[in-house]
């Protein structure tokens, strides 16, 4: 069974890094549901999250940053739509789909894009800034209803994964909004906590 630590803890950071660090799966709060996170260049954990999660293998897993020095790591192309935006709604509960960084393993993005997204969570970025990008997808069997506490990842996945840290209520509770600024116009291709007319009404703006 999973070990489980709260965001409080004192060492809940270095004992996240450490788990990480062994190609292991972390459950963590963010601010929209609970994620299932590996380390985004670590194809062997990324295989196992997809495992785990009982996930196609052409779907991709998202990326989560800390900062947007990472997005270099990520990206080969992070085009001025997807600048409006991110400068708009980050950190927040917006993905925008960007062209993949040949850094990112075909595994997470089998494609030639990306899904990147940073957090609003404090916890959550701290992590990030110290470990650097992660590979992301919410921590329930695919297809399945979004976790949104610890014990309820617990419950659906403990026994498979390593490590659970405990924020409390998910603040969102619902997944992020996806924008797809691969392609001109965006295009929205999923509703979330930001809504289309927020998408459109921001880049309208900086028309």
């Amino acid at each position: 069974m999973a070990q489980t630590l709260s965001t409080t803890a004192q060492n809940s950071l270095d004992e996240t890094i450490s788990v990480l660090k062994l190609g292991s799966l972390v459950a963590i709060p963010t601010d929209t549901v609970y994620g299932l996170s590996v380390k985004y260049d670590d194809s062997s954990a990324i295989r196992r999250l997809y495992d785990v999660k009982e996930r196609p293998a052409n779907k991709a897993i998202p990326i989560l940053v800390g900062d947007a020095s990472a997005l270099s790591e990520i990206t080969s192309d992070f085009p001025p739509n997807a600048r409006i935006l991110a400068e708009r709604f980050w950190p927040g509960a917006l993905t925008l789909i960007v062209k993949r960084s040949h850094k990112v393993p075909s595994v997470a993005a089998p494609g030639t894009t990306v899904a990147v997204r940073m957090p609003a969570h404090q916890w959550l970025l701290s992590l990030l800034i110290l470990v650097g990008p992660l590979a992301v997808s919410s921590a329930n069997l695919s297809g399945q209803p979004p976790n949104l506490t610890g014990p309820s990842v617990a419950a659906a996945l403990g026994k498979h994964i390593d490590l659970i840290i405990d924020g409390g209520q998910a603040q969102e509770g619902k997944p992020s909004t996806i924008v797809d600024c691969s392609v001109r116009p965006p295009v929205v291709l999923r509703d979330g906590p930001i809504t289309a007319k927020q998408i459109h009404a921001a880049l309208d703006g900086a028309a």
